[in-house]
């Protein structure tokens, strides 16, 4: 009779193959997490060869987010320079409006102004004398038609603030919020 310790059972084979499958899942988030790394900029030879090293060490986590972190901020730091020179323009100058105005509606302007900025990027590019020649939309809000913005007050046809103002009114009655315009915006494609 054979000795029956060194035989392969079917519970074996199986506890073996999984093995071989928790180590393939292991090395997938590795391939990933390399692939961040060179995407962000990260340099990829000490997170790399630390973290594939040790990969269980405390350090190697704390150098690889501490590097992680530096990509972030260095992508960040773009993105603040790009958004200085926007709001020397004008189109940026109508986006600060709007900014300063939504929370005198009653939202906060971190949660709300991205769809405002959404619905009015696709509607008129923040444009102050875009017209639609098919429906006769007008403004930054793109009303129909243009002259009801003159209820938010006097030279509606060139003004920023009276547009914004009108648009954000607009909103808030038919809509409740920025949010929900801009939902049924990429539902129908109007507000």
């Amino acid at each position: 009779m054979p000795d029956r310790k060194f035989a392969l059972t079917p519970l074996r084979l199986r506890l073996r193959a999984s093995t071989s499958r928790f180590t393939i899942a292991l090395s997938v988030p590795a391939l990933a997490l390399a692939g961040f790394l060179a995407t962000t900029g990260v340099s990829a030879a000490r997170p790399a060869t630390t973290a594939t090293a040790h990969p269980n060490s405390a350090v190697s986590a704390r150098l690889l987010s501490a590097d992680v972190l530096a990509a972030r901020q260095r992508v960040d730091h773009r993105d603040h320079d790009h958004d200085t020179d926007l709001r020397r323009d004008w189109l940026s100058r109508n986006r600060e409006i709007a900014w300063r105005m939504i929370p005198s509606f009653g939202w906060k302007s971190r949660y709300q102004f991205r769809y405002v900025n959404w619905l009015w990027n696709r509607e008129s590019s923040w444009n102050v004398h875009a017209t639609n020649p098919y429906s006769g939309a007008y403004g930054i809000p793109q009303a129909v038609p243009g002259a009801k913005m003159s209820s938010a007050g006097r030279n509606w046809q060139s003004s920023a603030t009276v547009q914004i103002r009108w648009g954000l009114r607009y909103i808030r009655a038919v809509y409740g919020s920025p949010q929900r315009a801009w939902a049924h915006e990429c539902a129908y494609g109007w507000y």
